[in-house]
């Protein structure tokens, strides 16, 4: 049997054979605060063993209405009530606590006891340190992961969550990194793909021309810059750059707590910082493929012009003959998959950084590293799907 006790608005009870439950919605804001208060103390917690708490419904939330669930929490748990939340606490909630934590004071030994600090062991054996070096390397990369997959998580499921309710995304924010991402990168890109591939098709030429197969040397470059090199070297320059700038922007917000204060605030940091970095990038690198394709193709009828004597027609006529339906849309399909590893790579580890700049710098290049690794596994992937597909 349950009982519901409708509080306020902001605050729902249930008693439950376990105990109580408590549903909370509605605005937890400084404005509400008095009712809030209000509603939550008359809430007779004395011999309750159980209290779950839901706080999904909330729909705006500072540190005042965090204040005020806390100092609940707290009552229930001096009057012996076992609290849990259901789902993940809210994070004001825990920028409360982390704030007012106190640092636990170093145990002292009791009289009559030997001071624990008083021997130390003796250094271990060689073998025994690299185990316990790899012990502890696996335990954080295990955490990371988890960690990992948490964020990867909670940015899909807000991502999804503006795309249903588009009126919720940052047009102007999306648009910003667009530009930084993708115009901004135009040259660099352009003049990557023009190098990258004057010298595959330099390489091709030396080899193919001994056999008397210089016409496939087209084919060679345009398959290859289609399929392959158009969209790995942008998304591996765009990861240098991207990566690296998102890493230190969301890396800087977080030394200058300007994270917190927008979480104070009841703000989202994942909707306002991580969600147009995403989408703009998700924009902006299929845009640097297409380019980096085009300049690609280009460096190709450059050099089959000045080295093989191809006439430009002839070029034109050749990839037309040697690309498929497909060729050309298996590239653009990798790119927004690798803008998304990107964009994740880079914003999960600048929202790791915690302290000090030397933190900051190396979880920068961590971002970068992880973002280039996850592209390369990721077209590695695709490389098998497509075979399996036979495209």
């Amino acid at each position: 049997m349950s009982a519901t006790l409708p509080i306020t608005e902001a605050v729902e009870v249930r008693r439950t054979a376990e105990g109580l439950e408590l549903e909370l919605t509605g605005v937890w804001s400084v404005r509400e605060l008095g009712a809030i208060e209000a509603a939550l103390e008359r809430i007779d917690v004395a011999s309750v063993p159980r209290v779950r708490i839901a706080a999904a419904g909330i729909s705006e939330l500072d540190l005042s209405g965090a204040w005020a669930l806390r100092g609940f929490v707290r009552r229930a748990r001096r009057a012996g009530a076992e609290v849990a939340f259901r789902g993940a606490p809210p994070d004001q909630l825990r920028l409360v606590e982390q704030t007012l934590a106190e640092p636990a004071a170093p145990e002292e030994a009791a009289p009559g006891e030997a001071d624990p600090t008083a021997a130390r062991p003796g250094p271990a054996e060689p073998g025994d340190r690299a185990l316990v070096a790899i012990g502890r390397y696996v335990v954080r990369s295990g955490h990371d992961l988890v960690a990992g997959l948490a964020f990867f998580g909670r940015t899909c499921v807000t991502l999804a969550a503006n795309l249903v309710r588009p009126w919720r995304l940052r047009p102007i924010s999306i648009v910003r990194h667009v530009y930084d991402t993708g115009i901004t990168a135009m040259p660099i890109v352009a003049l990557i793909a023009f190098l990258i591939c004057v010298i595959l098709a330099y390489l091709s030429a030396q080899q193919l021309r001994g056999l008397g197969a210089d016409i496939y040397v087209v084919d060679l470059v345009t398959i290859g810059v289609l399929r392959e090199l158009g969209v790995l070297l942008t998304s591996v320059i765009v990861a240098g750059r991207s990566g690296s700038s998102f890493a230190a922007e969301l890396g800087s917000m977080k030394l200058n707590e300007e994270v917190d204060a927008l979480t104070a605030t009841g703000a989202d940091p994942i909707e306002l910082l991580v969600v147009p970095r995403v989408l703009g990038l998700a924009i902006a690198l299929p845009l640097l493929t297409v380019i980096a394709d085009l300049i690609g193709l280009t460096g190709g009828a450059l050099l089959c012009r000045f080295l093989l004597d191809m006439p430009l027609e002839q070029y034109v006529n050749r990839v037309n003959e040697s690309i498929s339906a497909t060729t050309f849309w298996v590239g653009i399909i990798k790119a927004p998959v690798f803008a998304l590893l990107i964009a994740f790579a880079g914003c999960y580890r600048g929202m790791q950084v915690r302290g000090s700049a030397r933190e900051l710098g190396h979880l920068v290049t961590v971002a970068v590293v992880q973002a280039i690794f996850l592209v390369i596994l990721a077209d590695a992937l695709f490389a098998v799907l497509f075979m399996r597909m036979k495209i």
